[in-house]
């Protein structure tokens, strides 16, 4: 038997703890996470683009996005939540990659976009659901929880508005468009909101060091804005957003009386739905959890590992508590 000296059994036992840890490092890195699928469905139709992930045995979180953009903005937040719920996030007509049919083809209101989101949500077999809504998310989430309360299970708010004292400074312009909806109103909104420009400041104003955000961001969006056609869509969702302010006494009379819990993460820098319009939530829910955040509109730009952390805590601890 051959014998071994001790330097030659220690290069063995390197070369194997070596071969050990490489193999072990491939079987860790071969573990995926859930992947986040891109899939189309025909609703009332229109083609319907939605990013989904997780086990659709466990429970679901919808995600309703905001204006310019679409489900791209939870492109990140949605493999955080994914190991541990059903995510589903939809585009909305006129938006990301669902159908853009015209004006005369389709109505762009927001009565019309929950119900075609309410139709959605009814085709792919989602039943109950925690909704987190932001900026136009909120008035098409708010709508559908008011009509169906029994589905929503919890409510997670960000930058989205359901007060009077929330509608300040940056919509005084917007205002004056629901009173005229004049040619001279329209193009002065076309001019402040949908250049390149506006849709740039809408990711970096109020956020906390804006060189963390990525260009793609506002490219993405301003690419969907110039199709032909869509500015006079987003004209029409401006002019529709007049109709939400008269739902406001109805939805803060569901928060009171349904008593959804909620999550709120507000960027105080956002100067289109500001801080003012985060704090009276506190007033009709009371089991919330009230962040305020040191960033701006699309906080989860610059907060997506605090926000993510701080859904899948109130999820377990306020929403699908173990043992309930």
């Amino acid at each position: 038997m051959t014998q071994l000296n001790s330097s030659t059994v220690i290069k063995q036992i390197k070369k194997s703890m070596v071969l050990a840890t490489a193999a072990l490092a491939v079987s860790v890195g071969n573990v995926e996470a859930s992947p986040t699928l891109h899939k189309t469905i025909n609703v009332d139709k229109q083609t319907i683009f939605y990013r989904e992930a997780g086990d659709k045995s466990d429970p679901t979180i919808l995600l309703l996005h905001g204006f310019p953009t679409s489900s791209h903005m939870y492109r990140n937040l949605i493999p955080k939540l994914a190991d541990n719920y059903h995510v589903i996030a939809p585009d909305y007509p006129g938006f990301g990659n669902s159908s853009m049919p015209s004006l005369n083809e389709f109505e762009y209101s927001f009565d019309n976009l929950a119900k075609i989101t309410e139709h959605f949500l009814n085709q792919v077999g989602v039943k109950k659901f925690t909704m987190y809504v932001m900026d136009y998310g909120a008035p098409i989430g708010f709508r559908i929880a008011h009509a169906h309360p029994e589905k929503v299970e919890g409510l997670i708010i960000q930058n989205g508005n359901a007060y009077d004292e929330g509608l300040r400074d940056f919509w005084q312009p917007i205002k004056q468009y629901w009173a005229d909806k004049s040619d001279i109103n329209k193009q002065a909104l076309a001019d402040a909101l949908l250049t390149i420009d506006a849709t740039k400041w809408q990711y970096t104003n109020g956020a906390r060091n804006s060189e963390t955000i990525s260009p793609d961001n506002w490219l993405v969006d301003q690419a969907l804005l110039d199709r032909p056609g869509n500015k006079e869509i987003q004209l029409e969702l401006f002019y529709s957003y007049g109709t939400n302010p008269a739902h406001y006494s109805a939805w803060q009379k569901y928060f009171r009386t349904h008593q959804p819990p909620t999550l709120l993460v507000w960027g105080k820098g956002d100067y289109i739905f500001p801080e003012e319009g985060a704090h009276p939530y506190k007033r009709d829910l009371k089991n919330i959890d009230f962040n305020i955040l040191d960033t701006g509109h699309f906080a989860l730009e610059e907060e997506l590992d605090v926000i993510s952390h701080k859904i899948l805590t109130f999820m377990q601890e306020r929403v699908h508590i173990k043992g309930k």
